[in-house]
């Protein structure tokens, strides 16, 4: 039986504090209480997917610990297949550390724990068993690279899609990024491929046409100003759009673009072209935003 979306990442735990401005270089401040989630941009992709309709099947770990059990009964619950979910005896489960200003902007830190265990072997033949034609693997960087690489080689002799969050940003291969279809950046990220500053619609159209000539299609998101996106159209020439978001109260950005991530691959395993799935996703994290955590509630 084949799988429509598969989410290739990481799972983790997320503590999270309220704090009224991020600290300096050896500052000490005191925050709001402590809140825990479930998190990891894996599980808040395959959990965002879910939540637009997909039927994300979740390839993961998590540690043999009662955080790694209740994560993977959150996730069950919400409609996300936890069934491939690799259970590792000898490491923890991932811990997400979160400081969220009062602005709603975030910085964070995390301990991948099982998530670094993750096997590309393994997880390349579980892909081969699970994709046909036409199945969207999702993937993003919390994970060893190889897996997401041997994973890609795997979805793409099967016939299926590659879309890959290239967050937390580090180098990767021409072979991986030819394959992206689309690759997902954020402005920061973008400015890292392109060697050129990424700040807005227009520096993002020039830099997401550039970067066509390394992906089949590229989506470069743009936070309150939404996200812009370009694909090779086969005949003509290259399509490509700006899709702006609504203007919404921010009280956190921690989930919002693992929230469009998501969104966008479920409307693409779902067959809706590119720019649909873009504005969709633009509309998921704009609701993201409103809410507090990597995985806000549903709405």
């Amino acid at each position: 039986m084949t799988a429509p979306l598969i989410v290739i990442g990481s799972a983790n735990t997320d503590y999270t504090v309220v704090v009224d401005r991020h600290p300096q270089p050896g500052e000490t401040l005191l925050g709001g209480d402590v809140t825990t989630g479930t998190g990891g941009k894996g599980a808040n992709q395959a959990l965002a997917a879910a939540r637009a309709g997909g039927r994300p099947v979740l390839l993961a770990a998590v540690g043999a610990d009662a955080t790694g059990r209740a994560l993977l009964e959150a996730l069950g619950s919400s409609g996300v297949d936890v069934s491939n979910v690799a259970i590792d005896a000898d490491a923890p489960t991932g811990v997400a550390l979160i400081i969220v200003a009062r602005d709603g902007e975030n910085t964070i830190v995390v301990a991948p724990g099982a998530n670094g265990r993750l096997d590309a072997e393994s997880v390349a033949a579980r892909v081969a068993e699970l994709a046909g034609a036409g199945c969207v693997l999702l993937a993003q960087l919390e994970v060893p690279l190889a897996v997401v690489e041997a994973a890609a080689a795997a979805i793409d002799r099967a016939g299926g899609r590659v879309v890959l969050n290239l967050s937390p940003s580090r180098p990767v291969s021409d072979s991986l990024l030819a394959l992206c279809d689309p690759l997902v950046v954020n402005e920061t990220e973008a400015a890292d491929l392109v060697a050129a500053p990424v700040d807005g619609p227009v520096p993002a159209a020039a830099a997401a046409a550039a970067l066509l000539e390394r992906c089949r299609s590229v989506v470069i998101t743009l936070g309150g100003e939404g996200a812009v996106f370009a694909a090779r159209d086969g005949g003509a020439g290259p399509v490509s759009g700006h899709r702006p978001a609504p203007r919404v109260e921010v009280v956190d950005t921690t989930g919002a673009g693992d929230a469009f991530v998501g969104t966008l691959a479920a409307e693409l395993a779902e067959g809706d072209d590119l720019e649909a799935a873009v504005e969709l996703g633009v509309a998921a994290g704009a609701a993201a935003v409103q809410w507090l955590g990597a995985q806000p509630p549903q709405r």
